[in-house]
């Protein structure tokens, strides 16, 4: 079969597909050079008999008549990465099967979050010492409660919002989760208790969003949930920023200073404007989108998309391929 690595980022492919990687691809398939424009799309003859796509972030956008004319022999496209939404819809209309490593680049979205769930309920973001009359662990009212017993939100139960789950599982935190998709029979098999938005920011410790970005979820999380954080509560977003309202968070952690946002999205740009009040909040901890594959790990969205393209191959069953309906519901 004839294939191809097709990017709008061509910095990305090395990023992605290491050498050996490549070597790999070149021996099961008919690997031609590389596609890294839609003019150069359209002005290859070679791309008329491709098969396979691998990608990743950057992949071109195409219109269903676009795919058809240039790529009239597609059969799968092998992304990755993580969303698929700015992408995918024309090819699934067009019969083109697409398979995406979100599950891959959900892994250490999974662990960032799970890690500073933790670190937050010993209170690691606040104690820090800095001159020797500080050293002190007395806690006496429990503001940082630890992690037996505490109650932790989460705010999505999809894929991330699960690998966060069970790597919390070793811990012995009481676990609640906002998830209107969530079953009681889903719940129960992870261990969690479900409940509404108002009760995990008025009574857990650490909130922490993985909230598909959809148009309906913007601007859900806003001054009626950051009012009712507790006074030493911590929220974390890992997800997209779009879900918050940004001014009422700002506001609600100026308010309690002893309050603390975990940000390593932000919204409505990303990073902020330079004049953005967060840059100067010390109860603030700003991340520049690290939570997502980095290094090394951008290597493993490559190998999951592999073990796809021979289920493809071999005509089995694949873990990851997305499918128009669930183009409605995930990130």
């Amino acid at each position: 079969m004839k294939a191809v690595i097709m990017t709008e980022r061509p910095q990305n492919i090395d990023a992605v597909y290491s050498e050996n990687f490549k070597k790999k691809l070149a021996a099961e398939l008919d690997m031609l050079p590389q596609c890294v424009s839609k003019d150069e799309l359209i002005s290859r003859e070679d791309m008329r008999g491709v098969e396979i796509i691998f990608s990743t972030w950057g992949m071109i956008r195409l219109t269903k008549e676009e795919i058809k004319t240039y790529l009239p022999m597609l059969k799968a496209v092998f992304y990755a990465a993580g969303t698929v939404q700015y992408f995918a819809r024309p090819f699934i209309e067009s019969g083109v099967r697409v398979f995406s490593a979100w599950a891959a680049n959900g892994v250490p979205v999974a662990e960032i979050a799970a890690s500073e769930i933790i670190l937050a309920n010993k209170g690691f973001f606040t104690r820090r010492v800095k001159r020797r009359s500080e050293w002190s662990n007395d806690d006496p009212q429990r503001n940082y409660p630890g992690n037996f017993g505490t109650k932790v939100g989460l705010l999505g139960a999809g894929m991330i919002g699960r690998g966060v789950i069970e790597r919390l599982k070793s811990t012995d935190l009481d676990v609640y989760v906002y998830d209107p998709f969530l079953t009681d029979d889903a719940a129960a098999h992870l261990g969690v208790k479900k409940a509404s938005l108002d009760y995990i920011f008025e009574n857990c410790n650490v909130i922490s969003n993985h909230i598909a970005n959809k148009e309906e979820t913007k601007g859900m999380i806003n001054k009626t949930h950051f009012d009712k954080m507790g006074q030493y509560a911590v929220f974390i977003n890992t997800g997209r920023g779009a879900q918050v309202v940004e001014a009422d968070m700002i506001a609600a952690l100026k308010e309690v200073p002893t309050r603390t946002a975990l940000l390593d999205v932000t919204d409505p740009v990303e990073p902020p404007e330079e004049n953005s009040e967060l840059y100067n909040m010390d109860n603030v901890f700003l991340t520049p989108h690290i939570a997502g594959s980095t290094g090394n790990e951008c290597y493993r969205l490559a190998e999951y998309m592999y073990d796809e393209y021979k289920a493809f191959a071999s005509g089995l069953p694949a873990k990851y391929e997305v499918t128009e309906k669930m183009l409605s519901t995930m990130a």
